[in-house]
């Protein structure tokens, strides 16, 4: 099949913070030195910000190198923080809140906002096309590209978006329409965690060959309208303990959080680390009893839930950082894994990143660069950043958590970050990957969860409404199975299927009939986070993506 192609200077995956930012970046160095560019955005949400889910407290030192005006531009950042509050949570009635000095400093956010990172994509994507930029939602990069000939053979070349239109059966339906090949100078792939483009492209350069297996946590969260008389606007709160420290969950770290927003609305959220090891673990399900614990219950009782979402997050931080280059192609934000952990914050250091790749790439192309090449520029400027001094001084953050558990983690986390700055002369390693740490269902404590009374604590398919998460019913599934036998013949009977659980969507489920057990898949209701394709003890999903335009539209989260 021949598709038509489009040319372009540059092309880049996914109009998150990163993505835009280095679209911004390229289009303000072109427009200064008065040179052409074409540039475009690929985003496979069916509007910029539709799939961006984050907490978030924003740390604003990127945006303000990438739009200083930013506030006079009417950037969405209106919330600035007034207040740490960090908590141990003891058990399902006591907390204790510890004393702010006596947190790591990566903790404190003073000078940064509570804000919704998907309103902050949907700004940046104005500046983008105001700049030049085209822009183009509702089509998912489905497929790298490589020169197949020539001195550029094996370089990418660019990447190919999903035919529409193809039924489940795989045959041409008929609203068919072919994909399009996007050809490229540099392609920059920006899709966020576990980008599964990004994941072929690591494996087929070996750029993780140098570095710490990747690891991730799943982050839930809500967003609530609350009673304004108990609305505090920049007040956030952080903390961990109960319930992930409960019975039957030794060895589970993450931790939880409670921002308030602005109009009387507050997010509240919980981040598991995925590394866990009790296959009954529902991290769903913790996260809904967590907001029973007095403490978060005093701001959300009498309030309304109006959305809910999940994402797997990239913690590694810079121990697990890949390789970021290769011929003719960047990996950049939260694709590499560029989040700083130790500050629970990702939004700065993917711009960032962003940023940097597009000084690397302008230089090159007006230079006269024809592209393919293996960009060591980005290397050494990204190295030279305030970025790369970010994420080094948290290396040990994680790998701490995980070697010592919260409590004597979170001692070591102190001295680093407070006493040494970042620069204690050890570095920590986290060398297991995550789904390798699931132990076998029969060696764990069944794990019993209350039923949820449709006031604090929900079910996962009302939550999953409330995501507008939409596929075509008649596509082929984005979920893929090796092999389709492993989920009844070995996942069963050694993991109980721990599918039916680690997923906050519903999508998987063991059901039981006449004809005897079936290992059922809901795709409709796949929010996108990526568990299954990190999780899956087993390694035999394969989270690929569905026809552009399908998944959640996340509004103000």
């Amino acid at each position: 099949m021949v598709r038509e192609s489009m040319e372009f200077d540059v092309v880049i995956v996914g109009a998150g913070p990163a993505g835009l930012s280095a679209a911004c970046r390229l289009m303000q160095q072109a427009q200064a030195a008065e040179q052409e560019l074409t540039v475009c955005v690929v985003e496979k949400g069916s509007e910029v910000g539709a799939h961006i889910l984050s907490g978030a407290v924003i740390e604003p030192r990127a945006l303000n190198e990438l739009f200083p005006d930013w506030a006079g531009q009417g950037a969405p950042l209106k919330t600035a923080v007034t207040e740490d509050q960090i908590y141990l949570l003891k058990d399902a009635e006591n907390a204790r809140r510890i004393p702010n000095g006596l947190a790591p400093k990566t903790m404190h956010n003073e000078g940064n906002y509570v804000a919704s990172l998907g309103n902050l994509c949907r700004w940046l994507g104005e500046r983008a096309e105001e700049l030049g930029v085209e822009v183009f939602p509702g089509f998912a990069a489905a497929e790298v590209l490589y020169h197949d000939d020539g001195p550029l053979k094996g370089s990418v070349k660019g990447i190919a978006t999903g035919d529409m239109g193809i039924t489940h059966s795989g045959e041409q339906g008929p609203n068919y329409m072919p994909g399009m090949e996007l050809h490229a100078k540099y392609t920059l792939f920006t899709e966020g965690c576990r980008g599964h483009l990004g994941k072929q492209l690591i494996e087929k350069f070996a750029l993780d060959k140098d570095s710490d297996p990747q690891h991730f946590g799943l982050g839930i969260k809500e967003l609530w309208d609350i009673d304004p008389a108990k609305h505090k606007p920049g007040l956030v709160l952080h903390g961990a303990g109960w319930p992930l420290s409960g019975d039957g969950q030794k060895g589970t770290n993450g931790g939880f959080f409670l921002y308030h927003a602005e109009d009387n609305q507050v997010v509240v959220g919980l981040i598991i680390d995925l590394n866990y090891s009790n296959p009954w673990l529902s991290p769903f399900d913790e996260f809904q009893r967590m907001k029973h614990h007095p403490l978060i219950k005093q701001y959300l009782e009498g309030g309304k839930r109006v959305s809910y979402g999940a994402r797997a997050i990239a913690k590694g931080g810079f121990n697990s950082l890949p390789k970021m280059t290769m011929p003719g192609a960047l990996l950049l934000g939260c694709d590499a894994g560029t989040l700083n952990f130790s500050k629970i914050k990702g939004t700065h250091t993917a711009m960032k990143s962003g940023m940097i790749a597009a000084e690397a790439v302008f230089e090159s192309l007006a230079a006269g660069d024809e592209g393919g090449k293996d960009l060591n520029a980005f290397t050494e400027k990204f190295k030279a950043s305030w970025l790369y001094d970010d994420l080094f001084r948290s290396r040990n953050f994680g790998p701490a958590m995980h070697k010592f558990g919260t409590i004597l983690g979170g001692a070591f986390n102190f001295v680093d970050q407070n006493l040494f700055g970042g620069k204690i002369p050890v570095t920590l390693h986290d060398t297991r990957k995550d789904y390798a740490e699931l132990k076998p269902a029969s060696e764990c404590k069944q794990i019993e969860y209350p039923k949820p009374d449709g006031k604090l604590s929900f079910d996962k398919l009302s939550s999953v409404f409330l995501s507008n998460t939409n596929h075509e019913e008649d596509q082929p599934s984005h979920l893929q199975l090796k092999d389709v036998q492993i989920p009844l013949s070995t996942n069963l009977p050694k993991w109980a299927e721990p599918a039916q659980r680690y997923c906050p969507a519903g999508v998987y489920e063991v059901v039981e009939d006449e004809q005897g057990k079936c290992f059922q898949i809901n795709t409709q209701n796949c929010v996108h986070c990526k568990t299954c394709d990190i999780k899956d003890p087993s390694q035999n999903i394969t989270w690929v993506v569905p026809e552009g335009g399908g998944g959640p539209n996340y509004p103000n989260m």
